[in-house]
């Protein structure tokens, strides 16, 4: 019996659980947390973030780890495809996002970004990651 119950319960939870739209409204914001430099995934990343902001979603990219290295203009020629997606998304009004520490570790200076890309600050970034219904992805 007490197997049952539990197996009830779960089966109600569930079943209230999936009456909640996991599905994002159609303005609700996008933060991607963008921590690689790899090719593929950084270029993938910024693809599927630009294809949910010409949907309609607000966009902010945070750039952190490794991905940071995608934004200096140092590395344009490595990163050339990447950059002018970039460039796009903050001139349509993207967010574009560089962590601080993140610049210091790998020596980009504020000079060195892209022009657009805002170094964040607690306040920048928490502003833009806890805006009500604001979806997540990370790569």
């Amino acid at each position: 019996m007490k197997h049952l119950n539990f197996a009830i319960f779960l089966w109600v939870a569930f079943t209230l659980a999936g009456s909640q739209s996991v599905f994002a409204g159609d303005n609700d914001p996008l933060f991607v947390n963008m921590t690689t430099d790899d090719d593929y995934r950084s270029s993938l990343a910024i693809a599927v973030s630009k294809a949910m902001f010409e949907r309609g979603h607000p966009l902010t990219i945070f750039f952190n780890d490794r991905g940071i290295l995608v934004t200096a203009k140092q590395n344009g020629e490595k990163f050339k495809g990447q950059q002018a997606t970039l460039t796009e998304l903050t001139a349509a009004g993207a967010m574009l996002i560089a962590c601080p520490k993140c610049m210091k570790h790998y020596h980009i200076e504020a000079s060195d970004l892209l022009a657009g890309i805002t170094v964040g600050n607690a306040q920048v970034t928490g502003d833009a990651l806890f805006k009500a219904n604001t979806r997540t992805l990370s790569w």
